[in-house]
């Protein structure tokens, strides 16, 4: 796995190393595959054969008085890569042993007088069942190459959509904006409100938030995009015709990192000042506090009404535009990075239906990955119920990330016969 080269260890080519096989192209993935699905695929166990293999080996050179400082400085670096891809590989396997020794102690206990025994089996046989499935997405989660953004904080923004009256569109906005300050209670995260501009009859027109906390943009990356509701009004203009209404409303999802370093000429900006809307405090509606900020060029706009300094509110919209023209860079990479992509997961078009919320039939549909889960009211509670649904999308993303990486090994292997 490792070769010496005029006093120079280099890692041997994972290609050279696994004989990946054809498998994979014929693989049909129009349903979601969990992790322990692709675990059990040839080519993921070989492939993880080999990184075994090249752990155990790496392991055995350092061991070896013959390397020079150089050498082992570099198979330090290349054990610390492996080392925990090994030590999860070996966990799985070894619960795998479990399992098996349990299935074959089921099959001799079938007599009535041994039940009992053989519902303690059944449930710590589960109980196993549900461990592998964990460790198998903790190992694809190394295999996977972190995003550069995963850790970084969010704007979050919720737009209402169209249709006619628009209250069922502002209220499900008004619903969605709660679950998300919810989740963040929920993740520990520091939720804090930029924009919110009412609607008249109870809803949302608009607001944003900037969300900090650990691994806040790995969570909510793919919340971006449009939600669709589907319900029977209670309140406001729809409420009067007594039918299933459609509406839509819009989340866009920005990273900001913690240094933002995008120059802004003041002589592109646009600065006017408004009273601000929505509770706040004696000083709405009676001093110029908010700020509205539009950079000419671009024709990007962004409000801020959080303080009741105009100062304090021109800093925060100056740094939301910031993050907004980072985006438009990040954007810009990540679709030179993911145009190969057959999912089509995290490109961040807003345009997209990724969910519909059925109010009649509480049921939520997230499209992506075909995925129902059913009460609504727990899922815009923003805790576990959201939870769930958003580490399903993640897993999701991790399994295909790590299938689409097999499928470019074996075309650069077969490219290269």
């Amino acid at each position: 796995v490792g070769q010496h080269n005029c006093g120079f260890w280099r890692s041997k080519s994972l290609l050279d190393a696994a004989r990946l096989t054809p498998s994979f192209n014929s693989w049909h993935r129009k349903k979601h595959q969990d992790s322990q699905a692709l675990w059990k695929h040839e080519a993921v166990q070989k492939y993880l054969e080999t990184l075994n293999k090249e752990y155990q080996q790496v392991s055995h050179l350092l061991n070896a008085d013959s390397i020079n400082d150089f050498e082992q400085r570099a198979l330090r670096r290349r054990c610390a890569d492996l080392s925990p891809i090994a030590a999860a590989f070996q966990e799985i396997k070894e619960a795998e042993r479990e399992v098996q020794e349990l299935e074959a102690m089921c099959r001799e206990l079938d007599s009535r007088d041994e039940k009992q025994v053989l519902e303690l089996a059944l449930e710590e046989k589960e109980t196993l069942d549900k461990n592998i499935n964990m460790l198998c997405r903790k190992l694809f989660q190394l295999l996977v190459p972190k995003e550069k953004y995963d850790r970084s904080h969010v704007i979050l923004e919720v737009t209402a959509g169209r249709t006619t009256g628009g209250d069922i569109c502002q209220q499900f906005t008004k619903e969605m904006f709660e679950m998300y300050q919810n989740y963040a209670d929920y993740k520990r995260w520091t939720f804090d409100i930029v924009n919110y501009t009412p609607a008249e009859i109870g809803g949302l027109h608009h607001a944003a938030a900037h969300i900090s906390g650990d691994d806040v943009y790995r969570h909510l990356k793919y919340e971006g995009g449009t939600h669709r509701v589907q319900r029977i009004p209670e309140t406001g203009l729809s409420s009067r015709m007594q039918r299933i209404h459609t509406g839509t409303m819009s989340v866009i999802v920005l990273p900001q990192p913690e240094e933002v370093d995008v120059k802004v000429d003041p002589k592109d900006l646009r600065i006017d000042t408004f009273r601000a809307k929505g509770a706040g405090g004696q000083h709405v509606n009676k001093t110029d506090s908010a700020v509205r900020i539009v950079h000419l060029p671009t024709g990007l706009a962004v409000e801020c009404q959080q303080e009741r300094s105009q100062q304090m509110n021109k800093e925060i919209a100056l740094r939301t535009l910031r993050a907004k023209l980072y985006q438009q860079i990040i954007e810009k990479q990540l679709n030179r990075e993911q145009s190969a992509r057959k999912l089509q997961l995290g490109t961040r078009a807003q345009s997209e239906r990724i969910r519909t919320y059925n109010f009649t039939q509480d049921r939520v549909t997230d499209h992506r990955i075909s995925y129902d889960a059913r009460n609504i009211k727990e899922i815009l509670s923003g805790k576990e119920a959201l939870d769930k649904l958003i580490n399903r999308l993640l897993e999701f993303a991790e399994t295909e990330a790590v299938t689409e990486y097999l499928e470019n090994l074996q075309a650069l292997e077969e490219g290269g016969r």
